[in-house]
């Protein structure tokens, strides 16, 4: 029998009126969003079905706002029985992961997830950093690239290793720009500028990573009942510190999604179960391997059909 991985979107997957069927029919579902309002004091819930979307987009509301929705369509599959060999998600996606497998529990993430989106925005002011998608290029020369760039006195960082062909980067304004201008000497076709309110998985995060890292001294961290494939090293972390320790490290560290995700395939991982709205990690798996089983739960009939489509 193959095994099973379960995987959690990041920022960029939010939509108005996501998780709103889930909210309507399935009351621990409707919980989640309930305790997200109560725990953050303001109605998260009334932004995430109602937006508008310039309010959803905010990194302090998108944060929680994807956390939650995603635990709603978790809490819609709860009937079928299906349990993951593995849980991984997409850096924010990464505490979905976490309260799937009795890390955190729900409340206390929420509130971590907001507090680490009010730290991310603050940690650099707007318009001063950002990201790039490049398509194309090879990782190693694509770093070494960067590293010319940051040595200029211009950071540029490898944020975000996706699938092959896509690696997004991060950093200053003009790092970001000037890798975006030279991005085919690194045997990249092009590059996409992301819209993105900061320069996260670089080291301009550091000062939002120490903030987090007080944070979450205050958590309390159970160990996983299922192993959690962490993005900071793309194997699974069991020993709640190191937990904590990786999550601060993750805020300026590029992501390894294409790793961790060929490392669980390597593990016997054959069905990937995306849980939460739109479908970004299921396009980058088919990228990384076309044989695996990929299944999107990102509705309330999706979570309903989950079972037919194991």
């Amino acid at each position: 029998m193959g095994k099973t991985a379960f995987i959690f979107p990041g920022q960029g997957a939010q939509s108005v009126g996501m998780g709103q069927d889930a909210f309507n029919a399935v009351p621990s579902a409707r919980d989640m969003f309930q305790t997200a309002d109560d725990k953050l004091g303001f109605s998260l819930s009334s932004i995430i079905f109602n937006g508008p979307d310039e309010e959803l987009k905010q990194t302090a509301n998108t944060q929680p706002a994807l956390l939650t929705t995603s635990m709603a369509y978790l809490e819609a599959i709860r009937g079928t029985g299906i349990k993951p060999d593995f849980v991984a998600g997409h850096s924010l996606g990464e505490y979905s992961a976490l309260v799937c497998a009795g890390v955190l529990t729900f409340e206390e993430a929420v509130s971590i997830v907001r507090a680490r989106g009010e730290y991310m925005e603050a940690a650099v002011p707007g318009g001063q950093g950002s990201m790039a998608a490049v398509l194309g290029a090879e990782r190693q020369a694509l770093a070494e690239l960067c590293s010319s760039i940051t040595a200029d006195g211009h950071v540029v960082e490898l944020a975000n290793m996706n699938c092959p062909g896509q690696i997004v980067i991060s950093g200053s304004a003009e790092g970001v720009a000037a890798a975006v201008e030279r991005v085919k000497e690194a045997g990249g076709k092009r590059a996409i500028p992301l819209e993105v309110s900061g320069p996260f998985h670089s080291s301009l995060m550091k000062d939002a990573a120490g903030r987090l890292g007080d944070k979450l001294e205050t958590a309390t961290f159970q160990s996983p009942a299922v192993p959690v494939v962490a993005n900071v090293t793309a194997r699974p972390v069991e020993d709640a510190s190191e937990i904590r320790g990786l999550l601060v490290e993750q805020v300026y560290s590029p992501v390894l999604w294409q790793d961790s995700v060929e490392w669980m395939i390597a593990q016997g991982v054959d069905t990937f179960v995306e849980i939460g709205p739109g479908s970004v990690l299921s396009g980058l798996i088919r990228k990384i391997d076309k044989t695996v089983k990929v299944i999107n739960v990102n509705s309330l009939e999706s979570a309903e059909k989950l079972e037919s489509l194991m």
